[in-house]
């Protein structure tokens, strides 16, 4: 039988304050792995690894001069992973300070706003007309309002559609939308770098995962070439959604029953009859 003193030992020691350190580092770094996955942190992290690895070898080998050179460059190491991976942390440190995580919310104030979305949505796709809503939670949007051309005005269909009309002033960059009031619009979002990412996604839907990169809001595109609608979050994206599943995941993602379209919606009986036999479907399905 092997010597099991030291495991014994080890465990003995094992307080629940250690045990409780032990978790919160290992939540930490799980959180941050799921980051950096598929980006090019992780690709960065892995020529810091070489280079570790180079250092102890260099210290195994006596290899003096090589050792000087990785001993002088890990002074600068702490200021050199701050810049380069400067938008993980601040991803990493929005994911924790998140309320959602808690189980706290921000949730839609009515009903009707999501319809007036939704039906907003069905009419761009029918049109392929291209469109950009994004949808604040607890992070607020603040920066990328500002980016963009103020409007504060209550939600509604015919405002959306106006917006993203073709040849308007508005019609390039996103809505953002806080609550059940339209607050910007041609707002810039910052581009998803992600690497695996489908090279066919063009800038609007790019722009519509970045920003779900750095906050917790959820991004509608609509397809300017197929009419396709698209809902992107926490940096993944499904495409070609229909609208009842558009209508899903909104109510998902703030913590909402989804229930769309039910019986005494006014949205619901105001459904413009030339979408299409498959959008009437849709509906039909949605009031049953």
């Amino acid at each position: 039988m092997p010597n099991l003193t030291p495991l014994t030992s080890a465990f003995e020691k094992l307080t629940l304050t250690a045990a409780i350190d032990i978790l919160v580092v290992a939540v930490l770094l799980f959180q941050f792995i799921m980051i950096i996955r598929g980006r090019r942190a992780a690709h960065i992290l892995s020529g810091l690894g070489v280079l570790v690895l180079a250092y102890l070898v260099s210290v195994w080998a006596n290899l003096e001069l090589l050792r000087a050179i990785l001993s002088n460059l890990a002074t600068y190491a702490g200021f050199a992973l701050i810049v380069v991976f400067q938008s993980e942390i601040r991803r990493m440190l929005a994911r924790i300070g998140r309320r959602g995580s808690f189980g706290l919310r921000a949730r839609l104030q009515s009903r009707e706003s999501t319809d007036e979305i939704l039906l907003a949505l069905g009419r761009l796709s029918e049109r392929h007309v291209g469109g950009l809503i994004v949808l604040e939670r607890d992070i607020g949007l603040r920066t990328f309002i500002e980016s963009g051309v103020l409007i504060d005005a209550a939600q509604s269909r015919d405002l959306l559609l106006t917006i993203f009309e073709p040849g308007t002033a508005l019609h390039d960059g996103a809505v953002i939308v806080q609550r059940d009031r339209i607050s910007a619009a041609a707002c810039f979002l910052p581009l998803s770098m992600n690497p695996t990412l489908s090279r066919k996604l063009g800038t609007r839907h790019r722009a519509a995962i970045g920003v779900t990169e750095e906050t917790d809001c959820l991004s509608l595109v609509v397809s300017e070439e197929t009419g396709r609608i698209s809902v992107a979050a926490f940096g993944e994206i499904e495409m070609d959604v229909s609208l009842k599943r558009a209508g899903e995941r909104i109510m998902q993602h703030f913590g909402r029953r989804w229930s769309a379209w039910s019986h005494g919606s006014g949205a619901a009986k105001s459904a413009p009859t030339e979408r299409g036999a498959q959008a009437e479907e849709e509906w039909r399905e949605a009031q049953e």
